[in-house]
């Protein structure tokens, strides 16, 4: 049992944002973000990698001052970032205790509050409530309870005397998650809560965010924590006016109403295309006319002739303007993915594994038959060699035993976890070289909706991880392969990409495998075979 925390206090926590507005060096990050969340709201922050999702929580927190507008904030704010604020030297105990600083000082005030009325000191009445409400606020005392039971939920270290610098990354990220969940703030921040929790870790996140009476506002990939947490998502994604939009309905609302509102960008992007074309069309016609010296019908009186060519060059005039002065004022909107046509192979085994097993990697033998249509999950605890497996079906790695056999005209594609390409060439130059090396018609890299125009040009080193993530999806499609291999294909990708990928994959007629820890892939495909390592 968890012990909620004081009622009236956690009630009038809220977090308000109005136009807000932050660049760097010059580049819009954040461009009128408008936010109320009240008690029991939980708000989810969407968008591509480098939209600003972390940095709208750093303005949340007051961290980072935006350049305009106004952030107001009521209750105390605990914050779970990508950085722990200690060094190696550091224990458990004093990341505990740093992050129950505020519990400690409320404790500390209504002792201090208690003396001074026993002593019977002028206003110790007043400073004795206002302590006791703000220990209440924080349910105070039950609060090394609380991290207690996280702690042991998120299988997180609880030796408080352990230093820090001997615990890995995601250790040392579960106790300080653990103290959050416990420290009664009344508004939560929470940046990448789901990173290196396994599925239990991740079941007492969802109930310890769904029971929070106060303000939850966090930035996830994990597409199933906020299809179960978030009853409002904010997208900071490109919108045909430039602003972020603001969604309710949970995580569901926010996907249908994304897909109506993209479908309604789309259509009056393309009518505003449609009427500059028509206004062209008419000016080359009034053009037309006047160069090739128009002509009344045979028995029109001179007269008319003679009038008729002022008025042709006034037309033209006219519809200069018209087209001059028709302006575009929805931009394109950003291109979706088009899965390129995959073949198949009918009849035929593609690839057939048998007893196939890598020393220290793959411990089991495993039995694998695909043919063109097939799906398959492969599903397994870190280490149980899902990304061996995948590279053994590749022909990356041989196995130590078993056999594997390929068909001789299949194409197999592996997407990795982890990019490996040269960081001086360009995406284009990439991309375009695996086309001509396959010697497979194909479509072009702007086709497939994965990179934008400016991203295709620039060198690799140069994009970020979720970009690079994209070129290596580009990079397998390429080759038009009958069986596709995708080791963790979410990772780094937006939700709506993930979206579009699941959709297209369960129609393929390629074979497909995936390994994935993604709950909400998982469940997207549960009517895919499993195997499970």
């Amino acid at each position: 049992m968890h012990s909620p925390l004081s009622p009236a206090p956690v009630r009038a926590a809220h977090v308000r944002l109005s136009g807000v507005h932050l660049s760097f060096g010059g580049r819009p990050v954040l461009s009128g973000v408008d936010l109320v969340a009240a008690a029991g709201d939980r708000v989810a922050i969407v968008g591509e990698n480098g939209r600003g999702k972390t940095t709208l929580l750093r303005v949340l927190a007051g961290d980072l001052p935006a350049d305009r507008g106004e952030v107001h904030r009521s209750g105390s704010v605990g914050v779970a970032d990508q950085q722990i604020p200690l060094g190696p030297t550091d224990t458990v105990g004093a990341l505990i205790d740093l992050e129950l600083a505020a519990v400690r000082d409320a404790l500390a005030r209504l002792e201090a509050a208690t003396e001074a009325l026993s002593d019977g000191l002028p206003g110790a009445d007043e400073a004795f409530a206002a302590a006791l409400e703000q220990a209440e606020a924080l349910d105070a005392w039950d609060a090394d309870r609380r991290v207690e039971v996280s702690l042991a939920a998120l299988n997180a270290v609880d030796d408080r005397d352990r230093p820090l610098g001997t615990l890995s990354v995601g250790q040392r990220h579960r106790v300080r998650l653990a103290c959050l969940l416990g420290a009664g703030h009344p508004v939560l921040l929470l940046d990448e809560p789901t990173n290196h929790l396994d599925a239990a870790g991740l079941d007492h996140l969802t109930e310890r965010l769904r029971a929070h009476p106060g303000v939850v506002v966090l930035v996830s990939h994990d597409r199933a924590l906020l299809a179960d947490v978030a009853t409002t998502v904010i997208d900071l994604d490109p919108s045909s006016d430039g602003r972020p939009r603001v969604y309710g309905g949970g995580y569901a609302g926010y996907v249908e109403a994304r897909h109506a509102e993209r479908a309604r960008w789309e259509a009056e992007h393309a009518e505003q295309i449609a009427e500059r074309q028509r206004l062209a069309d008419d000016l080359s016609a009034a053009r037309n006319r006047l160069r090739d010296n128009w002509r009344p019908p045979k028995g029109t009186g001179r007269h008319m002739r003679a009038t008729r060519a002022p008025g042709l060059v006034r037309a033209v005039h006219r519809r200069q303007e018209e087209l001059e002065g028709h302006v575009v004022a929805v931009p394109p909107p950003p291109a979706r993915f088009s899965m390129p046509e995959l073949p198949s192979h009918g009849g035929a085994v593609l690839l057939h594994a048998t007893g196939i097993t890598v020393a220290g990697r793959l411990a089991r033998p495993v039995d694998v038959a695909l043919e063109s249509g097939d799906r398959l999950v492969v599903t397994g605890p870190n280490g149980a060699g899902k990304s061996t497996l995948l590279s053994v079906l590749a022909g990356e790695l041989e196995p130590d035993t078993g056999t594997v056999t390929r068909s001789r005209s299949a194409r197999i594609g592996r997407l990795g976890q982890e990019s490996d390409l040269p960081g001086r060439r360009t995406a284009m130059e990439l991309y375009d070289e695996r086309l001509a090396r396959t010697g497979i018609s194909g479509p072009g890299l702007g086709e497939l909706g994965l990179l934008a125009g400016y991203d295709r040009h620039r060198p690799v080193e140069e994009l970020s991880v979720g970009a690079r993530r994209r070129l290596d999806l580009a990079l397998v499609l390429a080759a038009r392969p009958h069986v596709v291999l995708l080791d963790e294909p979410t990772n780094h990708l937006s939700a709506a990409l993930v979206d579009e990928l699941t959709t297209a994959l369960g129609t393929t007629p390629a074979a497909v495998v995936i390994a994935t820890h993604d709950r909400q892939l998982s469940r997207d495909t549960a009517s895919w075979p499993r195997l499970a390592l």
